[in-house]
């Protein structure tokens, strides 16, 4: 186990079992006496304004970019990336030596730290001052996704990132009061994200900043800071052009807090908590807590911590289960230390997936304390589980094996965009769940904290994943650029930030990199993160996903886990690569970081249908070129990937293979493979609106084998199909079905070895119904019917959540949909819908899970699609009451649907 350098240590006794664990952490402060630590959210009204002012003179570039000749919008998503362009930054005065010092707490070499020169860049600047008037910016509260209103770029390159403005200049101002009681502290501004080159001045001073967009980072006020006085913050963002191969949002699009603390004070991310040992009698818990002195004289303090129980909303649960005995250290000034402690929990509510298991947490509070008065104090939420990997069995949590049945998610939320919101986040991990997910890939980068909140207090297992480049561009203006001055410092950020949360089970320090063609070269790179991992978190392994890299390359040999990405089913025409690595490896895991890629539209159902079970999206074949929408039969995929079907074969022909994450759970804004003048990718399980395509209920038969249920395609209301060959696919878990139309047996079908679905190519559309009945293991399993519907009558509304917060932030999400008069959707509907509120509420955005739909998301009238549509609603800040949603169509009529407000608490 890796401890930093530590003064003091508790002599503690050894459990009995060894294991491979990691623990939770979301640190945050408590809610303390005055001379204690605050963290305050400062996220609500901000000014905001796009674009520097006029007539500005200075400089104030990041650094010198290439020019962009060729974004590289629309090619394919497997392409090789490319080397990056060398560019002549001599003479240019740019913010880069101010901004990289910000680097230095997470660089380990103090021999590379960076000296800040001299000189205030930017002071000048009118947008910095206090008295400037920015009465005329816009009013916003934070998260802020500046680029998701629209509206959409109908015309040029601009597919692959959303075809949203996310690019330019961005500017947000906010006046922080600071009371006099806060002389003498330590206060620091804590950045959960930024979308990017972020640059922070207080008082007309640069203070630093950090450019990835997609990592937290915490800055030092304390130099600028006036206690007793107003302080002006400045933020400028600085969001490239061609910086994403997917849609990244703009601006301040997580939570900011301003966190205040006693001179001597837990540091930034200073908590560790590991379990070296458990069993289900017994687990020791380590806690490494480091104490920073920012002040000019010594500090003698004394530090003691308690354990608790605590339920799914973080509530302390009884009185403490353990206790870490009090320490004593004795730090110098303007220096740290490590103290390091164990105590020894009986009986430990483990931490583990449902259903089988449970996600059960703890806390641990720590006091500091100096000369008997309470300074600091600092929770760290953890949770006890033993994991292991196994290269015969996969992943095992707590003693079982769980097979990875995981998805990977892009991080904007549909029509809400990158600006996070949790309950948003926690409805696309409850649909995940109910299909059967039980991981999640944060594909390709740091997501925000509250988002690991969510999947520690759920249960799913995570990979948490690094950069998505390395040296080498994938587009002119991503993180290439700056890859070799901040990789360390990103790379251990992310690792600081995240390591006591018990979801994550594996760290991926890179997607798909350049660096796999470079033999040698790129293994260095990769030896680097790899070791950069395991130097702040001994507990866990490392991987890199790689779609191009062989069994007999270099960069395998760096990671400690093989992810693969298409490679395990075979990747543009190339045999699949499972068994290759695993004669090379055999004693590393094996699993597929990205599986499958199936492409299609949600109801949109295309004929002939090819007998094959996979398939690349072609004219006609799979994709319609006039509409551009793929089918849903299910069978078609991107050029370098495959079905579901195909997947799964060759997962099961190789069951040392831990399991997949599916490229991917949710549609995702931009990446729009294979039509880049849509908006969004076809690429999820469900569309971007959350509806679920029926994609879900084939994988749903995969992943919840004991759930009784035929799900049915296509729909079965076809005017223009009367006599012709119309196929049905049954997605069911059973092993044999027998289909009617019409009461006619259409015939008995068994699944053989590697089959997925049950298939009936040859039915002719006749109207009226279509029943199937299945079996397994000989006996009942589940009927299903479906019908030919009436014409469009009505509309229906449906809210997730009736009650919501008064926070200005709790949602509910409505769905719309277009009925006939006996109340069944109408499969093709694409009425246009108008929306209207009334009573304390907003609607923030609406969908239809369209991709090819243009319509801005803040629009009130949106078409349905293939009958559904979804309206996002949240209630006004305070303000409790009844909120009425209604709808409107032309004739079909009004409908509402009542949503409660509460007060929030």
């Amino acid at each position: 186990m890796y401890l930093s350098k530590s003064l003091s240590h508790l002599r503690h006794a050894a459990g009995p079992a060894a294991s491979l664990i990691c623990l939770s952490a979301l640190a945050i402060g408590l809610a303390m006496p005055a001379h204690a630590r605050e963290s305050v959210s400062i996220s609500k009204d901000w000014r905001f304004t796009k674009g520097d002012p006029t007539g500005l003179t200075t400089d104030l570039r990041y650094d010198v970019r290439p020019p962009i000749e060729d974004a590289g919008d629309g090619k394919i998503a497997d392409a090789r990336p490319d080397d990056a362009v060398k560019v002549d930054d001599k003479g240019a005065k740019v913010l880069k030596p101010w901004i990289l010092p910000s680097a230095n707490p997470f660089i380990k070499d103090p021999a590379k730290h960076h000296a800040r020169p001299a000189g205030n860049p930017g002071g000048d600047v009118p947008y910095v001052q206090a008295n400037f008037d920015d009465s005329k910016w816009t009013h916003v509260d934070l998260p802020h996704d500046w680029a998701i209103a629209g509206p959409f770029i109908k015309d040029g390159p601009y597919g692959g990132m959303g075809r949203l403005p996310s690019w330019g200049i961005g500017w947000y101002r906010k006046t922080l009061d600071i009371p006099a009681a806060d002389k003498g502290k330590s206060i620091f501004l804590d950045v959960e994200g930024a979308m990017s080159y972020a640059t922070v001045w207080l008082n007309g001073k640069l203070v630093g900043g950090w450019p990835y967009g997609y990592n937290s980072f915490r800055l030092d006020l304390t130099p600028y800071a006036i206690a007793g006085a107003k302080n002006q913050l400045a933020i400028r963002l600085d969001n490239p052009q061609a910086s994403a191969r997917w849609y990244p949002g703009g601006g301040l699009y997580r939570d900011i807090y301003l966190t205040t603390a006693d001179k001597v004070h837990v540091g930034q991310w200073g908590s560790i908590v590991r379990t070296p040992q458990v069993s289900k009698e017994r687990a020791t818990v380590d806690l490494s807590l480091t104490l920073d002195n920012d002040g000019d004289t010594p500090a003698q303090v004394e530090v003691a911590t308690t354990l608790y129980a605590i339920d799914a909303s973080g509530k302390r649960i009884g009185r403490p289960v353990a206790s870490i005995a009090r320490q004593s250290a004795s730090i110098a000034p303007g220096a740290k230390t490590v103290l390091n402690g164990s105590a020894i929990l009986a009986n430990p509510r483990l931490w583990g997936p449902p259903p089988t298991q449970q996600p059960n947490r703890y806390v641990a509070v720590s006091t500091v304390t100096q000369g008997g008065r309470q300074i600091d104090s600092y929770e760290t939420r953890f949770g006890v589980r033993d994991v292991k990997f196994d290269p015969d069995k996969g992943v095992i949590v707590n003693g079982e094996h769980i097979p990875l049945r995981g998805v990977n998610n892009h991080h904007d939320l549909g029509a809400i965009g990158a600006a996070f919101n949790a309950r948003a986040a926690e409805r696309q991990l409850e649909i995940l769940r109910d299909m059967g997910t039980n991981a999640v890939r944060m594909s390709h980068n740091p997501p925000a904290p509250e988002l690991l909140e969510l999947t520690d207090r759920m249960g799913f297992l995570v990979i948490d994943e690094v950069f998505d480049s390395w040296e080498k561009k994938k587009t002119p203006h991503d993180f290439h650029l700056i890859f070799p001055d901040w990789h360390e410092a990103d790379a251990r950020a992310m690792l600081r930030r995240d390591r006591n949360h018990p979801s994550i089970i594996l760290w991926s320090v890179g997607n798909e990199v350049g660096e796999q063609y470079d033999g040698e070269a790129g293994a260095k790179i990769g030896r680097e993160l790899v070791a950069i991992a395991h130097e702040e978190d001994p507990t866990r392994p490392a991987t890199g996903a790689m779609n191009f890299a062989k069994a007999d390359m270099l960069l395998p040999t760096t990671v400690d886990v093989i992810s693969l990405n298409y490679q395990g089913a075979g990747i543009r025409g190339i045999i699949g690569q499972y068994p290759a690595f695993r004669a090379k490896f055999p004693d590393k895991v094996i699993l597929s970081t990205e599986s499958a890629s199936a492409l299609s539209s949600r109801g949109e159902y295309m004929f002939p249908v090819a007998g094959a079970i996979s398939g690349p999206v072609r004219p006609w074949s799979g994709g319609n070129p006039d509409t551009h929408q793929v089918s849903a039969y299910e069978m078609h995929a991107a050029d370098f990937g495959s079905s579901p079907d195909r997947v799964w074969a060759a997962d099961d022909q190789n069951p040392y293979v831990a399991g997949e994450f599916v490229w991917t759970g949710f549609d995702y804004l931009g990446e729009p493979t294979p039509y880049y003048t849509s908006r969004s990718s076809y690429s999820g399980i469900l569309d971007l609106a959350g509806f679920p395509k029926d994609r879900f209920w084939l994988y749903q038969s995969r992943w919840r084998p004991d759930l009784k249920f035929a799900h049915i395609l296509p729909h079965w209301t076809w005017p223009d199909r009367v006599g012709q060959i119309t196929p049905v696919h049954v997605f069911s878990s059973a092993d044999e079905a027998e289909l009617f139309v019409n009461g006619k047996s259409q015939g008995k079908v068994k699944k053989r070895d590697y089959e997925y679905r049950f298939r009936w190519d040859y039915v002719v559309y006749e109207p009226g119904e279509v029943k199937v009945v299945t079996w397994k293991k000989g006996q009942p399993w589940a009927t299903e019917m479906i019908h030919t519907v009436g014409e469009a009558a009505k509309l229906s509304l449906t809210a997730d959540r009736a009650t919501i917060k008064d926070d200005g932030r709790d949602l509910s999400f409505v769905t719309l949909k277009v009925l006939d008069k006996d109340g069944n959707i109408i499969p093709a509907a694409k009425q246009k819908i108008d929306f209207t509120i009334e009573g304390p509420g907003q609607i923030v955005a609406t969908d239809n899970g369209d991709p090819t739909d243009l319509t801005a998301f803040p629009s009130n009238s949106r078409n349905a699609f293939n009958g559904l549509a979804l309206v996002i609603v949240k209630a006004d800040p305070k303000l409790s009451g009844k909120i009425i949603l209604h709808a409107r169509a032309e004739g079909l009529g009004e409908t509402q649907v009542e949503i409660s407000s509460k007060t929030a608490r």
